[in-house]
């Protein structure tokens, strides 16, 4: 699906950080800039993902008081994930879409991605560790322990070819992405909803 052109011109952030905080009845997310040198800088928004919700829907704020909303996402059907998700601004408008492909990640976790004038497609970028991912998640015992292994996702034009968007985990206590907007027509607010999914969602 295309989404239409519509409204003022993206929000774009070249490259952005995502850190994840565990509570009991949510997880919570902090993204921040991605200064010159490396370091975070300032906050971009903040987003919680309640457990167990039937009808997912994830909304950022400007900061965690969540007294602004800014942006979110919706699945669009209450118990078909696979019928994608809605990223919305600060004014319910859509300004994106995603969408897990079901069949291609039987072996490889597979996304469509798509911002107004701008298609793409993401994948996991390691095969073998998507399987060995798959194969730990069977293993009696084994399977509850968190997942040791580091992945990344890239995200390509389906018309060109051409970078679009990365997400790299990276290690560290709790979960922690280092995620680069290569296509100015991605919108900020779509990339960090495409990346709070990848880890919110990853298991659905």
């Amino acid at each position: 699906m295309t989404v239409p052109p519509q409204g003022p011109a993206p929000m774009y952030v070249p490259a952005f950080s995502m850190k994840q905080r565990i509570t009991l009845m949510a997880n919570r997310y902090e993204l921040l800039t991605t200064n010159p040198d490396g370091t975070d800088g300032p906050l971009l928004a903040f987003a919680q993902q309640k457990r167990m919700a039937f009808k997912e829907q994830v909304t950022f704020y400007a900061d965690d008081t969540k007294a602004q909303a800014v942006f979110s996402f919706k699945a669009r059907k209450r118990l078909d994930l696979g019928s994608g998700y809605d990223v919305f601004d600060a004014n319910g408008q859509p300004i994106g879409w995603f969408k897990k492909e079901f069949g291609k990640s039987l072996l490889r976790s597979s996304w469509q991605l798509t911002s107004p004038g701008l298609e793409s497609d993401g994948s996991e970028r390691n095969p073998t560790i998507a399987i060995v991912r798959r194969i730990w998640q069977f293993v009696p015992f084994v399977g509850e322990i968190p997942l040791p292994f580091i992945f990344h996702f890239d995200f390509k034009d389906r018309a060109t070819g051409q970078p679009v968007l990365s997400v790299e985990r990276k290690i560290s206590v709790r979960d922690r992405y280092r995620v680069s907007v290569q296509d100015p027509r991605l919108d900020f607010r779509v990339a960090a909803a495409m990346t709070v999914a990848l880890d919110a969602l990853q298991s659905r």
